[in-house]
């Protein structure tokens, strides 16, 4: 079981990473210092549940805690106001108080939905992640929670640190392929904005990654949550440096909007977003067109599109949703973009017949 930890101002919470060890959870809560008198409440999905609650909730109780649990549809259309009320009604009628525990058992949504639950149910309880799903390596570290707008992607949420992150590798072997593919956005983005040498474990390694080589994964995991780690406890609430974690978000979360929450998968809108990003950065700061090329390979190696194709995305509508972006500022457009590999930064006041420019060029199929 391999271990980071993240040590903020007011709060430092640890991060576990292995094979098989949701079995330990009553010993790691244990050590946080979680007595059995405080109730625990699961929040899971429609997918994870039937695959991994009643085992979390079993190992639970019989360590002695009274656990209480709440599923709501799988899917990015739960991360909505109507079913955070709905959760605190739950967490009302179970009984939660605020020395109580919020458990998110399940992937991105999951985390945001339950983490935005614990951060305003009684002003803010506790809760911990455990993530499922690859893709979530990343959200479920540094706080943010949220639900979505129709007009906007997690743009009602807070900053709220679990107390902890359990990343149970055996959990990723029932993924379906797709959100399997979608995670490694992540993974890469993290290699791209900080770790040349990343970039280069991911290149030699990709096909044990995609195959779920057990020690493979755990490493690429721990090298993404380091990355995490190391921005978020430099930056905690995004006043700075831990913009960079947006990179290729601007277009991505634009078009998961526009498209329809579904259409593409976080992961494949991240990656096509990064695919636009690494391009305008060759207009705006010059950047070598070798970077893109590589860029690309290294996201098609993980079979992740660079280009999108629905016909009701227009540009308009992509450029609208884009000055909805939390990075916005004046009403101009922000980007993270990339001077090389491993390098990026926030540049303020891109002119849209730039970005209009790299829109037609990453319209297409998926390839």
């Amino acid at each position: 079981m391999k271990k980071l930890t993240v040590s903020l101002d007011h709060c430092q919470y640890p991060i576990y990473i292995g094979k098989g060890i949701l079995a330990k959870l009553p010993e790691v809560l244990q050590e946080a210092g979680m007595t059995f008198r405080r109730k625990l409440f699961i929040i899971s999905d429609s997918h994870v549940a039937p695959l991994y609650s009643k085992q979390v909730q079993t190992v639970l109780e019989k360590a002695g805690y009274e656990v209480g649990m709440a599923i709501v549809p799988a899917g990015e259309s739960s991360k909505n106001l109507q079913q955070l009320e709905h959760l605190i009604g739950e967490c009302l009628r179970f009984g939660l108080d605020r020395q109580s525990v919020i458990i998110a058992l399940g992937g991105g949504v999951i985390g945001d939905l339950a983490g935005f639950v614990a951060a305003t149910y009684m002003r803010g309880i506790p809760f911990i992640q455990i993530p499922t799903t690859l893709l979530a390596h990343d959200s479920s570290v540094g706080g943010k929670v949220g639900v979505n707008h129709a007009l906007g992607k997690n743009v009602i949420g807070a900053f709220h640190q679990p107390m902890l992150v359990l990343y149970d590798v055996e959990t990723l072997n029932t993924l379906p392929k797709r959100e399997l593919i979608s995670g490694f956005a992540e993974v890469v983005k993290h290699a791209l904005i900080w770790d040349p040498s990343f970039i280069k474990w991911l290149e030699q390694n990709s096909e044990e990654l995609m195959a779920l080589h057990a020690e493979k994964i755990s490493e690429a995991i721990y090298r993404g949550c380091q990355v995490k780690v190391a921005v978020v406890s430099q930056d905690e609430k995004e006043v700075g440096l831990r913009a960079i974690l947006n990179y290729g978000h601007t277009i991505g979360h634009a078009l998961e909007a526009v498209a329809g929450y579904g259409v593409y998968t976080h992961g494949e809108a991240v990656a096509i977003g990064m695919a636009g990003a690494v391009r305008l950065s060759t207009k705006v700061l010059g950047t070598d067109k070798q970077v893109v090329v590589k860029t690309e390979k290294l996201l098609h190696a993980f079979e992740l599109p660079t280009q999108y194709n629905p016909s009701h995305v227009t540009d308009e509508l992509l450029l609208q949703a884009m000055k909805r972006d939390k990075k916005v500022r004046n009403d101009e457009y922000s980007f993270v973009l990339t001077s090389d590999l491993g390098s990026v930064e926030l540049v303020r006041g891109i002119h849209e017949e730039q970005i209009r420019t790299i829109l037609q060029e990453i319209r297409g199929g998926k390839a």
